[in-house]
């Protein structure tokens, strides 16, 4: 099959070999990708992961030994867990200590003309969801997972930090909230997308104190923390979002002296994701830059690496 395959460098292929799914997995035929910055990041070292990357995909199920989803458009959530550990038996499978990541750990991703899941890791999406739309649930359940994390009131001043595809992403999620909202970045242009649907947005030298109850940090960017620490409240909460492959030291005594709290978040619900795309709560096309056949991959990281982009995706079958 077609695929898009890092080994110390990232390669376009022709001829890697499809992969079989188990007796309790689905084959997908997928037919969108995204790129997302921890592709990006793979690329630079992050995980030390080698194979088909992505993990933000919409396929068809072409085989699997539940009927009922065969010939349905999925998408899929990529935490692999092995159901029988102690996490697992808690409910926390994302944090499975034996589990593989699709496309990030030990798991070939959906940069490919198929993939492999779990029945259990699948979900339908309505038709009234386009391929473009859904590429995008796998990312947006990470925003909602925030939601999950964080107790977010009406009262509360939240600062997202970063004007990327993803912290535009969170920025339209924290707005249903309800709380007191700004979305701080470095790019006019792509705040725009944010002041057009009435979110308050702001550049980031206008914010030097620490004026925010909240503040998640989307900037995939090793000065984001940093800046988290210095705009939000004593006693305020940070929401780290993005994982880099590069090292940072900061100053853990801020967090000791302001007694900030730091959250890490990474993946979550998708049902949300889908009813918030399917009710249109979540405005998606602006957020698409460009979209390339799976053959110029290469040309598609270059442009996603830009920092003018936001979502790239794709076009696999």
């Amino acid at each position: 099959m077609r695929a898009l395959v890092y080994n110390k460098e990232l390669r376009y292929l022709a001829d890697y070999p499809a992969p079989k799914p188990k007796h309790d997995e689905a084959l997908i035929r997928i037919t969108y990708a995204g790129i997302c910055n921890t592709d990006i990041e793979i690329t630079k070292g992050y995980m030390g992961f080698e194979g088909v990357l992505g993990h933000e995909f919409v396929g068809v199920v072409e085989k699997c030994g539940d009927k009922s989803i065969v010939g349905k458009r999925v998408v899929g959530e990529i935490n692999l867990s092995c159901g029988k550990c102690p996490y697992c038996r808690n409910q926390m499978q994302t944090h499975c200590s034996d589990r593989s990541v699709l496309g990030i750990l030990n798991k070939d991703g959906a940069f490919a003309e198929y993939v492999t899941l779990p029945v259990g890791n699948i979900h339908k999406i309505p038709n009234s969801i386009s391929d473009e739309e859904a590429v995008f649930i796998e990312p947006l359940a990470a925003a909602y997972e925030i939601i999950d994390q964080v107790g977010i009131s009406s009262s509360d001043r939240v600062c997202v930090l970063g004007d990327g595809k993803l912290g535009l992403l969170v920025a339209q999620v924290i707005a249903n909230t309800g709380s007191k909202l700004t979305a701080v970045g470095r790019h006019r242009e792509k705040l725009t997308i944010l002041d057009e649907i009435g979110i308050n947005t702001g550049l980031s030298p206008d914010y030097k104190e620490r004026e925010f109850d909240i503040v998640i940090d989307c900037t995939g960017s090793a000065s984001g923390i940093r800046t988290a620490l210095q705009i939000v409240k004593p006693r305020g909460r940070i929401v780290l979002k993005s994982t880099i492959a590069n090292k940072i030291q900061i100053d853990m005594n801020q967090f000791v002296i302001n007694e900030i709290s730091l959250i890490g978040s990474r993946c979550g619900p998708f049902p949300p994701a889908i009813k918030a795309i399917r009710s249109r709560q979540i405005d998606l096309y602006p957020l698409i830059s460009n979209v390339y056949p799976i053959e110029e991959g290469l040309k598609a990281f270059q442009n996603a690496s830009s920092k003018n982009a936001l979502k790239v995706i794709l076009r696999i079958s």
